[in-house]
């Protein structure tokens, strides 16, 4: 079972290329913290504007470095079947331990189809490895389907997992129901974590996190409490990490010439702006996601005080590590200048 914490990584940027070697120290510090494993070019990762020769050297570098370590699951998901299959050949060579599948984008097969015309043939060309759906309709309009994910179970000894971010919990225990209680549920959503591994009728066995990318240590124990069925340690550990699973996406209002809008900073915006705040590897994100608002930006920073003031331990690791002095960073308004729109 891939049970545990796996962190979904950022891929950092070094200019206009992918930075290798801020890579491998972010790996290093998740395998320091304990993480269960290492998603490498996931959408966290930025998977739809890396090259395929980008891509692939991503994998490489996290298999390599997980190695004896951790697990390695490499991103190969598409909206395109060649591709994927392209993809997962290279993992499976590069030594990934399993690959994860997201539903493809936009052009918004069926069910049916992403199972038959997606999963399946990846399953059936590398009955190796272990085959992650990973279901989020909000992200790409498409959604595998309970029904689809027990079918695979039934038919294929590798695909006998899932990650799981609908958001809708009736769909999670339909999955369990139809799928039976040795198939693995792993949350895709950091605020949904508690909820999935405390329900009886779910029972998640971990999460694939984004915040783990920034607190190892943290959401490691918080899903070891809950695995151990320390229910009310494990709930005051979530209650601290809560400012920063509220960064998967940042909305605020903001004033135009033509009246207020929404602006949305979706993921990994947020998370990889505090990474650079902290002093952590990041580089910000490829075009065309961009910047945030300054609004935008006083939400990141009051989620960092927050944790700083109430749990300086959660941030503590990211000190040590990478030898920043975070109190300092936080207060610094020279460290954020380029994050920011100067307008919008």
């Amino acid at each position: 079972m891939l049970e545990g914490c796996h962190t979904a990584i950022i891929t950092p940027f070094d200019g206009s290329g992918v930075d290798y070697d801020g890579l491998e120290a972010l790996v290093a510090f998740q395998i320091q913290n304990g993480i269960s494993g290492v998603l490498a070019a996931g959408t966290t990762g930025e998977s739809p504007v890396l090259s395929w020769n980008e891509h692939n050297r991503v994998i490489e570098t996290v298999a390599a470095a997980t190695r004896g370590n951790c697990r390695c699951i490499a991103g190969t998901g598409s909206n395109n079947t060649s591709e994927s299959l392209a993809g997962t050949e290279h993992a499976v060579k590069a030594g990934a331990d399993a690959v994860l599948l997201v539903d493809p984008y936009y052009n918004g097969p069926s069910s049916l189809e992403i199972r038959r015309e997606y999963v399946v043939p990846v399953a059936e060309a590398f009955p190796e490895v272990q085959v992650i759906p990973y279901v989020i309709p909000g992200r790409t309009g498409a959604q595998l389907l309970p029904q689809d994910l027990a079918l695979l179970s039934r038919s294929y000894p590798n695909v006998r997992s899932v990650k799981e971010a609908t958001g809708d919990l009736d769909n999670m225990k339909r999955t369990r129901e139809f799928c039976g209680p040795e198939y693995t549920i792993l949350s895709g959503d950091d605020g949904m974590t508690f909820a999935m591994m405390t329900d009886p009728d779910i029972m998640a066995a971990g999460v694939i996190s984004v915040a783990s990318n920034i607190a190892p240590g943290a959401v490691v124990r918080m899903v070891g409490l809950l695995r151990e069925g320390r229910t009310d340690e494990a709930r005051q550990l979530m209650s601290a990490l809560e400012p920063l699973f509220g960064l998967v996406t940042v909305k605020t209002t903001e004033k135009t010439p033509y009246g207020d809008v929404v602006c949305r900073a979706r993921n990994p915006l947020a998370v990889k702006t505090l990474m650079t705040i902290l002093g952590m590897p990041s580089g910000g994100c490829r075009r065309p996601l961009g910047k945030m608002t300054r609004k935008g930006i006083e939400v990141v920073l009051a989620a960092a005080r927050t944790l700083q003031t109430a749990t300086p331990e959660i941030l503590e690791p990211v000190a040590k590590f990478f030898n920043v002095d975070i109190a300092a960073r936080l207060e610094n308004p020279a460290i954020r200048e380029t994050l920011v729109y100067q307008e919008y």
